[in-house]
């Protein structure tokens, strides 16, 4: 309805030299708070696997050095068997584990998604006029999905990763400090390593989370506006800068694919070489038997065990990092409050409305949809009830935006509108756009029936739809089609024809009975037949309702009760047709263009 507003490249979130947000990762735990207790169960087997992992290379040092060195073949069974009792155990815990955090993750997605999705539908047109719709699309699907992986093999493990650090550290040093020592003195280059891989990680991730949302963008503005790329022989360019962006997502992905490549080969490198240190160190106190054999493969299987949670610690900080950029996008969503508060009028459980009588004024009313770059200024004018009213004028006159203010889609910044002897701003939207109901030139439908595009899932009485469908006489063209009114429209309503769209969207306004109808020029796209079954509904429909018609060809609007004439966004005439043509002012010069001499049409 309003013009757009900037487009430009997709939003690129944050400073990507910054480390983790702190304030959002504690609302990302907040969101573990409905789950708690299924996260403490999770920890707890998270400790138990821990535990028994811990045991096992102790019974292996048992099973070496006392059952195997004294021949003991029946303990040798028994230590065997209580290896692979440890090893189910820990097996079966991981499996509930696993299952319990994938559990918790999906519900908070569920939760996640639904709250991100009602916020879109809260918001209002404005901002829809500055994000475009794959981004927000982007937000809803990709982002909201790697907050899921954040959940169920991030968050809850990485305590699982710190407690096995700390525990196998402890048996290393009980086992033996000296050799403890050795490995621990490889721990300052793994982490000077994953320190420089973090960094390089962040900015990438969120340089690819970015990319995605614009290219998503792009693919959905594309594939919706198909046929003027192809009518208007679009498809090189449009190739062309597909291969672009898509290019440019390769590289970030391919980027952080060889920081992945390099990161861990690195630590299985560090590894090897802590290995080859203990070894070296502990090979004269084999020899001088100060060492034992089990001891030492005990050791070495802590040691092969010590380095895996820190890789995966380094692991679990990238879901977190991924997580962050996609965090900042959501949660920026979340945080975009409607621009438009809704009032106590006509509310469930708030200020009782006034009768439904379609009367609308507006007192001094300027408008802009950015800055100072007034589209209306100082208008003022009063529909009465139950009268026809028509707004004229040249394209960019501000006509659609006064339906547009009326349907609260966006806010003016000086005036007063009044419905029904209420200031909009005091209604509740709901209730507010409850009384109208527009019919807008370029319609819109749902993939669907004809029927359900007109119900839209509002509470209507009872047969609504089919008497508002036999008033337009919808019902009349939806009988030569096989299933009537509950035939399928395809999507976007492509398998109707210009007219039947039409038809079905003044149905489903009028199914809502409204107290004031606004048209913009609901015959302008339809053959002849729909354009006089619509005619004869609009004569029938407008006797007692007040109506609104933006006009953009005159001869629709002679009969009104009023026509009010918009030059450059003020009220520079308004009376009967009649009388505006006797005046010979902006009305009479738009009419005599419509005339057959003057050839041409009025714009939007």
């Amino acid at each position: 309805m309003g013009p757009g507003g900037g487009g430009g490249r997709a939003h690129r979130g944050v400073d990507p030299d910054r480390g983790l947000d702190l304030r959002l990762l504690r609302r990302l735990t907040g969101y573990l708070r409905p789950h708690w207790k299924g996260a403490l169960v999770a920890l707890v087997m998270i400790l138990g696997a821990a535990g028994l992992e811990t045991a096992v290379p102790l019974v292996t040092r048992h099973a070496i050095d006392v059952n195997v060195a004294g021949r003991d073949l029946d303990g040798l069974l028994r230590s065997l068997m209580l290896f692979l009792g440890l090893s189910t155990g820990a097996f079966l815990l991981r499996c509930g584990q696993q299952v319990l955090t994938g559990w918790i993750g999906q519900s908070i997605v569920l939760e996640l998604r639904g709250r991100v999705f009602e916020r879109v539908l809260r918001l209002h047109v404005g901002w829809f006029d500055r994000h475009p719709v794959g981004q927000v699309m982007s937000r809803v699907t990709n982002d909201v999905e790697s907050l899921n992986e954040l959940f169920t093999g991030g968050l809850i493990l990485i305590f699982q990763d710190i407690l096995l650090l700390g525990a196998i550290s402890g048996v290393l040093l009980w086992m033996d400090w000296r050799l403890a020592l050795v490995l621990f003195a490889v721990v300052p280059l793994i982490f000077l390593a994953t320190f420089q891989f973090k960094r390089l990680t962040r900015a990438a991730f969120r340089r690819v989370r970015a990319l995605v949302g614009e290219l998503t963008g792009f693919l959905q503005e594309t594939i919706t506006g198909m046929q003027v790329v192809q009518l208007f022989r679009r498809e090189a360019a449009t190739r062309q800068r597909f291969a672009r962006m898509n290019d440019e997502l390769m590289r970030e992905n391919v980027r952080t694919i060889f920081y992945f490549a390099v990161f861990f080969p690195l630590m299985e490198l560090l590894g090897s070489v802590a290995t080859a240190a203990i070894l070296w160190a502990a090979a004269g106190r084999l020899l001088d038997h100060t060492l034992s054999f089990g001891a030492l493969v005990a050791f070495l299987a802590y040691a092969d065990r010590f380095f895996r949670p820190i890789r995966d610690l380094a692991e679990k900080y990238n879901i977190l990092q991924s997580a962050m950029a996609a965090s900042e996008r959501v949660f920026e969503l979340l945080d975009e409050q409607p621009a438009l508060p809704s009032g106590p009028v006509g509310a469930q459980g708030g200020m009782e409305a006034p009768p439904r009588r379609g009367e609308v004024e507006f007192e001094n009313v300027s408008f802009a949809y950015e800055g100072e770059s007034w589209v209306l200024q100082d208008l003022s004018f009063h529909l009465k009830a139950g009268q026809s009213n028509a707004l004229v004028g040249w394209t960019g006159a501000g006509k659609s935006s006064v339906a547009a203010l009326l349907l609260r889609q966006y806010e003016f910044q000086r005036g007063r509108i009044l419905v029904d002897g209420v200031d909009i701003r005091q209604w509740d939207v709901q209730a507010l756009r409850s009384r109208m109901a527009i019919v807008l030139q370029d319609v819109f439908l749902f993939s669907g029936s004809m029927a359900q595009n007109i119900h839209l899932g509002r509470s209507l009485p009872e047969g609504a739809v089919e008497a508002a469908a036999q008033r337009t006489g919808l019902d009349r063209l939806a009988r030569q089609r096989e299933g009537g009114l509950d035939e399928a429209v395809g999507e976007r309503g492509q398998l109707l024809s210009g007219g039947q769209r039409q038809l079905v969207s003044f149905s489903r306004a009028l199914a809502g009975d409204p107290a004031l109808l606004i048209l913009d020029e609901a015959t302008s796209s339809v053959d002849s037949l729909s354009e006089e079954l619509i005619q004869q509904a609009i004569e029938e429909l407008m006797r007692g309702r007040s109506s609104l018609v933006i006009a953009h060809r005159l001869s629709t609007i002679r009969k009104a009760d009023q026509i009010l004439v918009l030059h450059q966004g003020r009220l520079v005439e308004s009376g009967r047709h009649e009388e505006l043509l006797v005046k010979r002012g902006v009305y009479h010069r738009l009419w005599q263009l419509e005339q057959p001499v003057g050839g041409g049409r009025l714009g939007h």
